[in-house]
């Protein structure tokens, strides 16, 4: 970490002039101990006060440049190179090796993630051509999120396959599963696995899916990626990491213990060597050589690191022993950014946009401002965009009103977050409206300090 600090501060001219204004002479930081007292990184305090070059290598931007949204769907944008794609594609050969034994196997990688500048699919498929290029029997195919040309391709091409891997968003490939349930079609024959990213779900969920595509094993059949726009695939779900996830989601008090929380979160493990994290007052940092050199970069992700080795200690005191260590590699936990937003099929959610929805003229007179947004799951495992609103003094709820304020809502999300309009299926689109009187107690509580998202 000192040598890709020092490594970044001689070549990135943002970072030099960051250190500059916070009084950092980048020749006395020569142990860890001075690298751990370096000021953190932000988007506010970083990423968006300079020019994109001056944030890059030598001051030259990479050969590719993928996007994401902000919080009023303000593009930021995300150089990359081959080198970044180079690393990052290990631990998609990770994945693709130790779960899903692609070495061995014909394999079509069907990229289900949005297309054009987004971040997710033509990086994707990049990395998937690259595991091919080192010798992996490999097809990727790229549909993106177009739902009926994903179930149109599937049955042509998976006969000619041992196995078929759908990378997307939890909510979207559910939604291509039901679809395909739906039209007959045999995914058991097709050997299905799973990538997601963007999202945590639930164990119960993973299950469920596992059922309708005829998974034999979800912890070698499915693994979620932990990403960011910023820097790429940080880490990883392997067959170890999922087997402990669901020994934990079956005893709640075990998690607790050990994640100091009562949800459960995404479990990964992750290279040090490439991506370096830090805790910080329950969160987490990282540093990366990427398309934008990121040191002590901190995205508010909330979460923390535990070590392989201790790991398997906690585990075994409670009587859980695995046969298999995987990869001796420390664990990341990751619960994500729920106090300032919900992910909804990969796409960040942010309170400014349902804030704006409900400004406008047909619904201002109707409401307080105040809301919760919240992502629901239903018996069936589907996920829903579902916004609380609190009606202005003397009002009572009623269809309309709920018609109007979603419509309202939508209007603003679809012209104001860019990643919405592009990830959401149309029909996931409109948010559940729930109305509640003025001072609700369970959503509006006079008095309290508000919070207009919930997990």
């Amino acid at each position: 970490m000192v040598e890709l600090f020092h490594r970044v501060a001689a070549s990135v001219p943002a970072y030099g002039a960051f250190l500059a204004e916070h009084g950092v002479a980048a020749e006395q930081v020569k142990t860890y101990e001075d690298f751990t007292r370096l000021p953190l990184t932000t988007k506010d305090t970083y990423t968006r006060r300079y020019p994109l070059p001056e944030l890059c290598r030598d001051g030259r931007i990479g050969d590719m440049i993928a996007v994401s949204s902000g919080s009023t769907g303000t593009p930021s944008f995300w150089p990359r190179s081959a080198a970044d794609e180079e690393v990052i594609a290990e631990r998609f050969e990770q994945v693709f090796r130790d779960a899903f034994r692609a070495a061995e196997r014909r394999t079509l990688a069907v990229v289900c993630f949005a297309l054009g500048t987004w971040v997710g699919g033509l990086f994707t498929l990049a990395c998937c051509r690259r595991l091919a290029a080192r010798g992996y029997p490999i097809t990727a195919i790229a549909p993106g999120s177009d739902r009926r040309e994903i179930l149109r391709v599937i049955p042509e091409l998976a006969p000619h396959f041992d196995q078929v891997v759908l990378l997307g968003y939890p909510p979207f490939l559910k939604d291509v599963i039901d679809t395909g349930v739906a039209q007959g079609l045999p995914w058991s024959d097709y050997s299905i696995k799973l990538v997601t990213a963007g999202e945590v779900f639930s164990e119960e969920w993973r299950t469920l899916v596992a059922e309708r595509t005829g998974m034999t094993d979800p912890a070698c059949d499915t693994a979620s990626l932990y990403g960011t726009a910023d820097a790429g695939v940080l880490g990883n779900e392997t067959p170890l990491s999922v087997r402990i996830r669901r020994f934990l989601a079956g005893d709640p008090e075990t998690a607790r213990e050990l994640f100091g929380a009562s949800r459960l979160p995404t479990l990964v493990q992750y290279d040090p060597r490439v991506r370096f994290f830090e805790e910080h007052e329950g969160t987490l940092l990282f540093s990366g050589d990427n398309g934008i050199p990121l040191i002590r970069y901190h995205i508010a992700d909330e979460g923390g690191l535990i070590p392989h080795d201790r790991m398997l200690a906690f585990l075994a005191e409670r009587g859980f022993h695995l046969a298999e260590t995987g990869p001796d590699l420390p664990f990341a936990y990751v619960f994500g950014r729920s106090h300032f937003t919900v992910s909804y099929y990969g796409a960040n959610v942010y309170p400014e946009n349902i804030a704006v929805g409900l400004e406008q003229p047909e619904v201002s007179a109707l409401v307080t401002g105040k809301f919760v947004l919240e992502v629901t799951e239903d018996e069936e495992r589907d996920r829903h965009l579902a916004v609380t609103v609190e009606l202005a003094p003397g009002l009572r709820g009623s269809a309309e009103t709920a018609g109007t304020i979603g419509r309202s809502i939508l209007a603003q999300l679809r012209r104001l977050n860019s990643e919405f309009a592009n990830y959401v299926p149309p029909a996931r689109q409109l948010p559940i409206v729930r109305l509640r009187e003025t001072g609700d107690p369970d959503y509006f509580p006079p008095g309290a300090k508000h919070r207009y998202t919930r997990a």
